[in-house]
């Protein structure tokens, strides 16, 4: 686990399992295979196999030990529920993340139909832990319907990463949506982000109460273009009260 990162939405990274397979443009450039596939060879690094999915059982518990309570992106360098990866071993993860209900655990995938299928089996037609966050992501319009596939998984809490934002994303349903990041791409080949595209997701989660955090511009480096949209930075984050309700938090 790392102790710390960039990534401006979390505190910490745990990645019990590495490498993934592209399955939509978003991924065209993904940063986790472009740092992985440097170390492709290197005898003893962590990633000798480079970007090839790699399951880490030794790293199944590190969160248990992890005492003082932190927002843990998991897997970062992988997709959870990557066809590959067995539901034996996705259902260790979830294991290790109910039982350190003290930190919150924030999932990513743009595999959103296995998402909810496997949140289906584990929590039937209940809401899943609170403090485990289930998130797609949706780089434009025409992934929309890992939208609606996030909204029909028995998650806690619920959010959408839209980064890469490569194209328009048009009308969001957000009906069960807590949270929406989005940011633009980074590296060698990032595309460009029209301001425009980015607003249009802003208002929208405005207008239905969700909150919104505006991650990056992007550019060569993630840092290139600054975080300010509209003169101010973004930094909501889903709350939850002590009824269970959502209230946005900044």
């Amino acid at each position: 686990m790392a102790q710390g990162t960039s990534i401006e939405w979390t505190d910490a990274t745990w990645n019990p399992i590495t490498g993934c397979t592209k399955i939509s443009p978003g991924c065209d450039n993904c940063y986790a295979e472009r740092f992985s596939e440097r170390f492709r060879g290197v005898p003893g690094n962590a990633f000798e196999h480079g970007f090839d999915l790699t399951l880490r059982p030794e790293r199944l518990e590190q969160p248990l030990g992890w005492r003082l309570p932190k927002m843990i992106f998991v897997n970062s360098m992988s997709d959870l529920f990557h066809k590959n990866v067995p539901d034996s071993f996705v259902s260790k993860v979830f294991h290790t993340m109910e039982r350190a209900n003290w930190h919150t655990f924030q999932l990513l995938t743009k595999r959103s139909s296995l998402m909810r299928d496997f949140l289906r089996r584990r929590y039937g037609d209940g809401r899943g832990p609170l403090h485990i966050w289930c998130g797609v992501s949706v780089e434009d319009g025409a992934r929309i319907s890992r939208v609606r596939h996030l909204q029909d998984t028995p998650a806690g809490t619920r959010f959408l990463s839209i980064e890469p934002l490569i194209g328009p994303i048009g009308t969001l349903d957000l009906t069960g949506i807590d949270w929406v990041i989005v940011g633009g791409e980074s590296g060698p080949r990032a595309r460009p982000m029209d301001p425009e595209w980015v607003r249009e997701v802003r208002d929208q989660c405005q207008q239905a109460g969700v909150a919104f955090f505006f991650k990056q511009w992007g550019g060569y480096r993630p840092k290139s273009g600054g975080r300010n949209l509209d003169g101010r930075e973004w930094s909501e984050f889903p709350a939850t009260n002590a009824t269970g309700c959502r209230v946005v938090a900044e």
